[in-house]
């Protein structure tokens, strides 16, 4: 019980590097990747192919290359962007690439024809987009996007490496003082377990909440 007590201020502060974290690598990925999915379904062929190119190659590399990629290569072009925002670009630039393939399967899982009524009632382009086909796409969108943020919040512990005081190396810092490695690790287990656990349930509820809507 002393051991917990001890690691309380570590573990909290670390909780709060990793959800803030997190959540910014959340949100700048699903922005860029709404409007990059939204691209590879409707862009100009170009536009596809680069995207395509992009979501693939970024899909197909382990995280931890793409990460020590930013890290260490933009400091030799003069580009230092500090620990911190490193990790922060290197995790967006990973999930926005899965985040345009959730929505691009989202998007093209709407049947054809209701654009084409969309188009039959004069809406125009965004009218359809916000008025039909988001509406109908969210509810197969939401679950695998939620389960990706499980995957940011884990892959979040990778920026222990660059020094920052994440969940992670808060426990590595408390270890570092009492010698006492596995009730720190288990503790830390059971903390990743609490957030992605609560994440998942929450995606489990989303799809029973639109499940009711089918074509």
């Amino acid at each position: 019980m002393d051991l917990i007590i001890q690691s309380i201020p570590f573990v909290v502060k670390g909780i709060q590097i990793t959800v803030g974290y997190s959540l910014l690598v959340v949100l700048l990925s699903l922005i860029a990747g709404g409007l990059l999915g939204t691209v590879l379904c409707y862009g100009p062929a170009p536009a596809r192919w680069i995207v395509r190119l992009y979501s693939d190659i970024m899909r197909g590399i382990p995280v931890i290359v793409v990460v020590f990629t930013v890290y260490y290569g933009l400091t030799p072009l003069g580009i230092n962007l500090g620990n911190f925002m490193s990790a922060v670009i290197a995790l967006t630039v990973f999930t926005t690439a899965q985040v345009i393939d959730i929505v691009r399967g989202a998007i093209q899982s709407v049947h054809y024809g209701q654009t084409e009524a969309g188009k039959a009632i004069g809406l125009g382009f965004w009218q359809r987009m916000f008025y039909v086909v988001f509406p109908q796409a969210l509810r197969r969108f939401l679950p695998p996007w939620i389960n990706n943020v499980t995957d940011v919040v884990k892959g979040s512990a990778l920026v222990s490496f660059f020094g920052i005081v994440d969940l992670m190396l808060g426990i590595q810092q408390v270890i570092g003082r009492v010698y006492e490695p596995m009730p720190l690790y288990i503790l830390g287990c059971i903390l990743y377990f609490a957030i992605n656990f609560s994440l998942s349930s929450l995606s489990r509820t989303l799809e029973a909440r639109y499940a009711y809507i089918r074509e």
